[in-house]
């Protein structure tokens, strides 16, 4: 099976929330749609299931037309951030309700909700209803039912979103597997890098209803099209700086010069923007080194494992992440050292023309995701 959106267009009161986008998805793969909040990643998951109709373009399956079908004619399961249940029947019930609208024998009831029971960790909690159970257990109720349900199109709406701390860790590594076993097409939306990155499979990066880019999820982590997909796939945000490459020197905006030494050297003279993440930067004192800038300390958040120094530099604001706990007070002057080898170079039209050619570590990007949720976060303002 394949579904297709082809140069599907969508405005809701006047304004376009999707804007000819084409995909194609197939049998047993996943695709996470990344991009921040209102860059269109439900809107394309409403369209795929039949629940909105597209202004222009159309959806395929399989090649055939089904842009007017209803999505109850289609084989399509869908699970959204804010759980839905019903509230009457037991979580049993709930998980079991897709089941035995199919018209499925009791021994096969019974055997695919205790599959998906063990592996959402339901057991105690299938003779509880909803009103019984936390907030992250009523989550774990909707997607367990979508699962069952056996659907040839899986659609998840950031599905983990309302889900602690370490449940979202067990069910990030978990996933990939289930997709993989299921041979359904799973689409997994999310604003987070970090969990694209553990998901794998094929990201499709997105921005104002358009799709930036779309491939392999590593290949578009380190080689990004354009900086607009750099900067949707980093957390924290991309760090840029402009250069300007002359007769085989590099002068960076606010006055620095080096030589065009690594990604640089090949460049043709002329304009070009820098962006590199926050595990690319290097902070400290007294760093002696040509590509080396002072940079003033803002914030620093430590999460235990990890420090992130907010640092402004020449009215730019710039992230590091450092391994391990580093007490920087607001105001204290640190160097920021760039790697000419390690960090991404955009043209005067934004789209990469060098990038590092070894792969790079994005240990800190599935981190990071976690920051917020770590109650031990300290923060130095």
């Amino acid at each position: 099976m394949s579904v297709t959106l082809e140069h599907v267009t969508r405005t809701v009161d006047g304004i376009a929330t999707i804007r000819d986008v084409s995909l194609t998805l197939e049998r047993g793969t996943l695709s996470v749609l990344l991009g921040p909040t209102l860059s269109g990643k439900t809107s394309i998951m409403r369209l795929l299931a039949g629940l909105d109709k597209p202004g222009s373009g159309r959806v395929l399956v399989d090649g055939k037309d089904v842009t007017g079908f209803d999505v109850r004619k289609r084989s399509v399961a869908m699970v959204y951030q804010q759980f839905i249940n019903y509230p009457s029947l037991t979580v049993y019930e709930n998980i079991a309700s897709p089941l035995r609208v199919q018209g499925k024998p009791r021994a096969e009831i019974e055997k695919r909700v205790q599959e998906a029971s063990r592996l959402l960790k339901l057991d105690p909690y299938l003779h509880r209803t909803p009103l019984q159970l936390s907030g992250g257990q009523q989550q774990r109720t909707a997607i367990a039912r979508a699962l069952v349900k056996g659907a040839d199109l899986v659609l998840l709406d950031e599905p983990l979103a309302n889900l602690d701390y370490k449940l979202r860790e067990e069910l990030r590594t978990e996933l990939p597997r289930i997709f993989e076993a299921s041979g359904a097409i799973f689409v997994y939306a999310t604003t987070e890098p970090s969990e694209a990155l553990l998901l794998g499979g094929r990201t499709v990066c997105m921005w104002e209803g358009q799709v930036l880019q779309a491939g392999d999820t590593a290949k578009v982590y380190r080689h990004p099209d354009t900086l607009r997909v750099a900067q949707v796939f980093s957390d924290p945000p991309l760090n840029i700086v402009g250069i300007e490459k002359k007769n085989g020197t590099v002068q960076y905006a606010g006055g620095i010069q080096a030589p065009a030494s690594g990604l640089y050297a090949s460049l043709a003279d002329g304009p070009y923007r820098v962006g590199f993440r926050a595990h690319q930067l290097e902070v400290a004192n007294g760093i002696a080194g040509r590509h080396a800038f002072q940079a003033t300390v803002t914030v620093t958040e430590i999460t235990g494992s990890e420090s992130f120094v907010h640092l402004n530099r020449d009215a730019s604001n710039w992230v590091a992440v450092l391994q391990g706990i580093h007490e920087f007070e607001p105001g204290h002057v640190l160097d920021a050292v760039l790697d000419p080898d390690n960090l991404f170079v955009f043209d005067a039209a934004d789209r990469l023309v060098a990038a590092p050619n070894q792969p790079i570590a994005f240990s800190s990007e599935v981190h990071s995701g976690s920051r917020e949720e770590n109650a031990s976060k300290n923060k130095h303002a």
